[in-house]
């Protein structure tokens, strides 16, 4: 009897040690009371509380948590109501604080959230709420970080979610934002037009200089080509004038080298008269020096009875 006594003795003490035996898996910690006050922080690995004296009064899981809190409604400064969703992330960081910090440690932060959301949209108009959420996030991770620090809880980020405004805002902001585009879509039009028009006139003003330079060019070669024509021409006559000066001097040469008497310059006045006096003119004037010359003019008629009648009544004409 004693030996069986024993036995169940120490089977009950061998289930009572391998049943107090715990392991703590990573990224968690338990809080262990004994006898009804905190006692210790387990982290991870294996432990074992003592039986009937110690408990697990709570399993901390110490990983980065996200928590949706649903929409809330606020109201901004310039009196729109509005409902703003927020989305927080947050980490424990002192299990025990954790514990006996705060009775319900999401409830008070989904509270805390909801009324610090209200105070800074509080202080912002609707359109400084639209477009300020770097702000905002940021003011609620520093004040909720703050407030949740005796709790054990680190708050690493905040962000807002959604920012619902009334339908009828939404309805006048896409009227306004509809306005924007056609406004926008105006301006593009006009300055594409203005840069197609600016385009068109240095086309046009580049043609008319490329033009103009053309027709200077042109005119320069007609002057240049009209120059060379009267170089020429002025050359040609320059060469015919000398020709004829040299054709004149080559022929009072020839006359000196001949030496004609005063005979034959007398016949040679003569003829001359007799050409002048072609019967049209109704008076002749005859220079002294050919005066002389009458006793000449018979044997001159007298020597050219072959010449013609008509040049022979003009002799005889003179002689009178």
């Amino acid at each position: 009897m004693g030996g069986i006594f024993f036995m169940v003795i120490l089977v009950i003490v061998i289930l009572l040690f391998v049943t107090n035996i715990k392991v703590v898996p990573q990224a968690n910690a338990y809080v262990i009371e004994r006898l009804g006050a905190f006692h210790q922080t387990w982290q991870v690995g294996l432990h074992v509380k003592v039986p009937l004296l110690d408990k697990v009064a709570k399993k901390i899981n110490l990983k980065e948590q996200v928590v949706d809190f649903p929409p809330q409604p606020v109201i901004t400064k310039d009196n729109v109501t509005m409902q703003i969703d927020t989305v927080v992330y947050f980490q424990i960081t002192d299990a025990k604080a954790f514990t006996y910090g705060v009775e319900n440690p999401m409830q008070a932060i989904s509270n805390l959230t909801a009324t610090t959301l209200r105070n800074i949209i509080g202080d912002l108009e609707l359109d400084q709420t639209l477009t300020s959420r770097d702000t905002i996030n940021t003011k609620m991770r520093a004040i909720l970080d703050e407030a949740t620090d005796p709790w054990g809880i680190k708050v690493n980020r905040v962000e807002v979610k959604n920012i619902i405004p009334p339908s009828e805002i939404q309805d006048a902001m896409e009227k306004q934002m509809k306005a924007e585009r056609e406004r926008r879509e105006s301006i593009l039009k006009a300055e594409g037009e203005k840069k197609s028009r600016i385009l068109i006139s240095e086309g046009k003003k580049q043609s008319m200089i490329l033009q103009a330079e053309g027709e200077k060019q042109s005119a320069i070669l007609r002057a240049e080509a009209k120059k060379e024509a009267v170089i020429r021409e002025s050359e040609g006559e320059a060469e015919a004038i000398i020709k004829v000066q040299q054709a004149t001097a080559e022929g009072l040469n020839m006359i000196k080298g001949v030496q004609v008497d005063t005979g034959v310059i007398s016949l040679k006045s003569l003829e001359a008269f007799t050409k002048a006096a072609d019967g049209k003119a109704t008076k002749i004037i005859i220079p002294s020096e050919i005066q002389g010359l009458a006793g000449l003019v018979t044997s001159a008629v007298e020597l050219t009875k072959d010449v013609k009648p008509e040049i022979v009544e003009k002799i005889e004409q003179v002689k009178k």
